[in-house]
């Protein structure tokens, strides 16, 4: 099947504004779409590019004083099936794991498995490691948090996410990592578009999403605590500790989001 993608972002600002974005498909899905994903912005804006410390692709400018539209519209090839997972997947244990999971192992700004650390091992303890110890923490957070676009906060943390029981999907994959870390499993955070594919009507309005990716026997693998249940066409945009080393859109002075659209949806297939 194949998937229209892309986003407009409308601002305003006051003054130049220096900006770094990260909205480019990840490069491991590059292969798969039809065109690239060109980031269009107007007025015309100097743009230069690099890649972090994680390898995702990330775009600097200066936004001029006034209104500005960040945008980008693309078609992607996607098999179509559910995601999967190995539910037999086993636990790799620490002294085994690649040098390059260590530090999806640690707390981070969001992910703070420092504090959730004895919980963790009450709530999940008694599971089998692996697989099925990730799909019992997803459990779990999928009932503790109550999904509300009302209740997102930039600033919320795992452990605050778990006392206030409430928030979006940014506040599940948090929670989920943490318990994860705490665990000695190694959880990345990950950052998608994710349309409502396969899903029943009505769909809500596009947004990007978040969920996560654990570090198993035959490695990483995608889980999703907020939807809970195989997706249709997730399309990966950036992976890092948390949503602070992915945050789409980085400003680095004020600004107004006036408009924000998001769109991940299916293409007829020509007969």
């Amino acid at each position: 099947m194949k998937l229209r993608i892309g986003y407009e972002l409308d601002y305003v600002f006051p003054q130049p504004t220096p900006m770094i974005l990260m909205l480019h498909v990840h490069f491991s899905r590059v292969s798969d779409l039809s065109a690239p994903d060109h980031m269009r912005i107007q007025p015309p804006t100097p743009v230069t590019a690099y890649r972090d410390g994680f390898g995702n692709w990330c775009s600097r400018l200066v936004a001029p004083q006034g209104t500005m539209r960040i945008s980008a519209d693309a078609v992607i090839s996607d098999s179509g099936l559910p995601e999967a997972f190995d539910r037999k997947a086993g636990q790799v244990p620490v002294e085994r794991l690649p040098e390059e999971c260590l530090v999806f192992l640690l707390a981070s700004r969001f992910c703070d498995s420092d504090r959730l650390l004895d919980l963790a091992w009450e709530l999940f303890g008694h599971t089998p490691p692996g697989a099925a110890r990730v799909q019992a923490i997803c459990d779990f957070v999928n009932q503790r948090i109550a999904f509300d676009y009302m209740d997102a906060s930039v600033t919320r943390s795992a452990s605050e996410a778990y006392r206030e029981g409430r928030g979006v999907c940014r506040d599940y994959a948090h929670l989920a990592i943490a318990f994860c870390r705490a665990m000695n499993i190694p959880a990345r955070y990950c950052t998608c578009y994710l349309g409502d594919v396969g899903t029943p009507p009505p769909w809500p309005p596009g947004d990007f999403a978040a969920s996560f990716e654990a570090f198993l026997d035959g490695g990483w693998q995608m889980f999703d605590p907020r939807n809970n249940v195989p997706r249709i066409g997730r399309v990966l945009i950036a992976r890092g500790r948390d949503a602070a080393d992915v945050a789409i859109a980085t400003t680095f002075g004020p600004n107004t989001l006036t408009g924000f659209k998001v769109w991940t949806d299916e293409v007829a297939e020509a007969a």
